[in-house]
């Protein structure tokens, strides 16, 4: 199976950046392009609704709201009013979010897990459109439903790092949203506790890789995965032309992941030019 390939937006660029970067991965046929939620950098549903605004084809893709920020209701209307206004062309995502940053904003819950659960089981049935009443731990609906619940339903994502977080989102999800940095090793393993969970192949799961590509691509991302505090060597990223970093995403296709982001490093010279490279060189290679 081939994988989708696409382009995380990291939000260390500013947000002015976005518009150039949204318009050059519809222009060069990239998949998708993934916007982030990092506190406090950037919000994920404005960015996310420019960018579907600036182009015609793109998927973006909302890789991830953390839900301790956010009420469920509040979340179901912001995404069923894109849906609704870019049919098709959007993928929803939640997940804990980083628990230090939610504990900046005094948001951190007792139980990551079970605060999970309940958004996710509310908020699909939102989107499908069904009034809804719940009394949990941390929901609470009363006889809600949206007026205008989306036409086409958008996958809902679902990030998670250690093993109870991945099974839970196989479980709740339409897929699976992997943390960025992730050995393949590690990559292995989630796709291994997926399939376990959802007792079989296949299930939607998005990896991301760290590319750099042109004159001092391996010093750039030596540099960059030390800024994630790992070491280098590991599969967590790829530095070379098309045909190695294609060699790359279909390993990481081999292991489990149906869709592979590639994220540029933080002092990537010519974004442009990479997403160019990525959709024009390595995207024709992945078939072989």
């Amino acid at each position: 199976m081939t994988p989708d390939l696409g382009l995380c937006f990291v939000p260390t660029l500013p947000p002015e950046r976005l518009r150039e970067v949204a318009t050059a991965c519809d222009a060069y046929g990239l998949d998708t392009l993934w916007v982030w939620e990092d506190c406090f950098k950037e919000s994920a549903v404005a960015s996310a609704a420019a960018a579907l605004a600036w182009t015609t084809d793109l998927t973006v893709g909302i890789g991830l709201m953390p839900v301790p920020l956010r009420n469920v209701a509040l979340t179901a209307m912001e995404l069923a009013t894109l849906a609704r206004l870019f049919p098709g062309r959007l993928i929803a995502g939640i997940g804990h979010g980083v628990q230090s940053w939610m504990d900046q904003v005094g948001a951190r819950p007792a139980s990551p897990l079970t605060l999970l659960r309940e958004q996710a089981g509310a908020l699909r049935r939102l989107l499908d459109g069904e009034r809804v009443s719940v009394t949990g731990r941390y929901v609470q609906l009363d006889d809600v439903a949206l007026d205008w619940p989306p036409t086409r339903v958008p996958p809902l994502m679902i990030g998670g790092a250690g093993p109870r977080s991945l099974a839970l989102a196989a479980e709740l999800g339409d897929g699976n949203l992997l943390t960025a940095a992730m050995t393949e090793a590690e990559v292995q393993r989630a796709g291994e506790i997926v399939a376990h969970t959802t007792g079989r192949t296949g299930h939607p799961m998005v990896a991301t890789l760290l590319v750099a590509t042109g004159p001092g691509a391996a010093d750039r991302l030596a540099e960059e995965v030390g800024r994630w505090n790992r070491e280098p060597g590991l599969g967590i990223g790829v530095a070379g032309d098309a045909a190695q970093v294609a060699a790359a995403v279909r390993r990481l296709a081999a292991l489990g992941a149906t869709s592979v982001a590639a994220q540029p490093t933080a002092d990537e010279p010519d974004l442009v030019w990479l997403i160019r490279f990525l959709g024009q060189d390595v995207r024709p290679r992945l078939a072989g």
